[in-house]
């Protein structure tokens, strides 16, 4: 027991703590939460916010030192705010026990911890997918005897869900962030890929998407007092090994974006983690890891609040005033860094299924040198910031996200037209197989122009003077990787309404060509220098009819309007 701790009574062990290769079940965790309020009813508060896919309502866990549950006045009180997702996955649920001791802790021993910091939980995340308990789903994970499903009721990964919103999960994990604006998230996981002695890796929000002063004080302050008090406790982390193939080859940043959680919380200037326990360590190191992990983030945090919430003001100030947002990122191959990792060998030997080479990590075999670290990502894509974008009430769905991300969006007062800038979709990707229940569009190519566009009573206005402006560019921009474009949310505008009869237009476009020389020459050209263009006589009247007054202005042109002036 630790110095200064009271036992615990029985009723507050967790089952983890009973036996190290358990998790507890939905209702064990929910009902260990409501025992602690009635225990420590003046510093931890459970609350219902919100409903998921299960029919289940999403819980906060409230936990702090003086009663105080408002996020306003805790704000207004100095406080940071930590906030801890679990069973975002639910076959990783070390995040699931480790917090509920984590939350008994904290009111239970003395400490320091919550002088100057709120810890928010959510229990579990993914309920419907934590209900579907078996032993199978995770054939390459140890432990523990049981646990839940990744795909949630929808069989949606919620991990890929933080912008489209399709399951209440999400919508409403939106809203419930957005009302605490927390200043660090860390959500819990647990890894895949290659062997190694780690327990614990970590995913901070990639460097290069932050805004440089938040970015600066988790490089060069928050992420090597966190290593370091994490060897100290006896589980030395590294960072998460996405590798190249094997670890000695070299591993890479992850680049989180806006679906991901530590992405989406960095559209709200929050310092994000993911840490990742190694699947083959046993549960209850796992568990323990994840538990010391959220510890030495508090002790962090208890040490230097202060300047957490001074640079994430200046973060915020600066999103809401800066002219430029980058829009997607691609890994520097030519800043690679250095990090010491200690490993397995990896080798091969024959396969007892195929006979052929297979690939194994030799125990007998450790080593510990520096592997290439690839953690530098440099912009690919940047826009300038209008002053505000325009929606039509037609897509009120958009909004209605917008809103529950802190968005402020107003109505327009009368109809008018307004001269914006207007994006015309010029060519995309998208793959034949559905990505997370949608088709989602890639390499998105655009062409813009000022136009006079007519709007509407009740059609919304978004100003870029906002502090959620790195959201608001993010999915109204359509090049953005996730952006509402991307997501499938405008696809009505990528099929044309309206054709032509050939034999009928035939008369209607021989008119045309007599007023509209320029047309007539530009089809001249195409016949001269395109042979199969110059025998189908369709793609002709087709050429002609994409330039007369016929051709729909609305295909194919983005419907958000970008107001560049004042």
């Amino acid at each position: 027991m630790a110095q200064g701790a009271s036992p615990i009574s029985e009723d507050l062990i967790t089952p983890f703590e009973k036996n190290g290769n358990y998790t507890a079940t939905y209702d064990e965790s929910i009902n260990h939460y409501k025992k602690l309020e009635i225990a420590f009813s003046s510093s931890i508060k459970v609350n219902e916010f919100g409903m998921t896919d299960s029919g289940n309502s999403l819980h906060e866990v409230i936990v702090t030192k003086d009663g105080v549950f408002d996020p306003e006045q805790i704000r207004k009180n100095g406080k940071a705010i930590i906030f801890v997702n679990n069973a975002i996955h639910p076959g990783e649920p070390c995040g699931v026990d480790a917090s509920m001791m984590l939350a008994r802790d904290l009111r239970k021993k003395r400490n320091n911890l919550l002088d100057n910091a709120v810890v928010v939980i959510i229990p579990i995340y993914n309920i419907s997918g934590h209900l579907n308990r078996g032993s199978f789903s995770r054939a390459n994970q140890q432990g523990p005897s049981a646990y839940g499903f990744r795909g949630n009721a929808q069989n949606l990964d919620l991990n890929r869900d933080f912008i489209k919103g399709d399951t209440e999960n999400a919508r409403s994990f939106n809203k419930l962030y957005t009302k605490w604006s927390p200043d660090i998230l860390i959500d819990n996981h647990t890894s895949n890929g290659a062997d190694y002695p780690y327990v614990m890796t970590l995913i901070p929000t990639q460097k290069d998407k932050m805004e440089a002063v938040l970015s600066s004080y988790m490089q060069d302050k928050m992420l090597p007092e966190l290593f370091s008090k994490m060897e100290e406790k006896g589980y030395e982390m590294t960072p998460y090994v996405y590798a190249r193939t094997t670890p000695d080859e070299g591993i890479r940043g992850f680049l989180d974006l806006a679906r991901y959680s530590s992405g989406y919380a960095n559209l709200h200037n929050s310092i994000s983690f993911m840490p990742e326990t190694h699947m083959l360590k046993p549960f209850k190191d796992r568990v323990m890891s994840t538990y010391h992990f959220m510890r030495s983030m508090l002790e962090h945090v208890a040490d230097n609040h202060t300047e957490i919430l001074a640079t994430r003001k200046k973060a915020i100030d600066n999103t809401m005033t800066k002219s430029k947002f980058d829009l997607n990122w691609e890994v520097d191959t030519d800043a690679a860094g250095k990090v010491m990792f200690k490993g397995y060998e990896a080798k091969y030997k024959p396969s007892e299924i195929s006979g052929l080479d297979r690939l194994y990590y030799d125990h007998d075999a450790p080593y510990e040198m520096e592997i290439p670290f690839f953690n530098t990502y440099k912009s690919n894509l940047t826009v300038d910031k209008p002053s505000a974008y325009i929606i039509p009430r037609a897509y009120k769905q958009i909004v209605d996200r917008m809103k529950a991300n802190g968005v402020v969006a107003e109505e327009l007062g009368k109809s008018q037209i307004k001269e914006v800038e207007i994006y015309k979709i010029i060519d995309y990707k998208s793959p034949t197989k559905p990505y997370e229940g949608h088709f989602l569009h890639t390499k998105v190519e655009v062409s813009k122009s000022i136009q006079n566009i007519q709007y509407y009573e009740g059609d919304y206005i978004i100003r870029t003077d906002q502090k959620m402006n790195n959201y608001i560019l993010q999915t109204l921009e359509p090049q953005g990787p996730d952006s509402w474009f991307a997501w499938n949310f405008f696809d009505g505008i990528l099929m044309q309404k309206e054709h032509f009869s050939p034999y009928v237009f035939e008369d209607l476009a021989a008119e045309f060509l007599k007023k509209n020389p320029d047309v007539r020459r530009a089809l001249e050209e195409k016949k001269a220098t395109d042979p199969e263009f110059a025998k189908n006589a369709y793609a002709q009247l087709n050429f002609v009819y994409e330039r007369s007054a016929h051709y729909e202005p609305t295909f194919m042109r983005y419907p958000v309007g970008r107001v560049v002036g004042n």
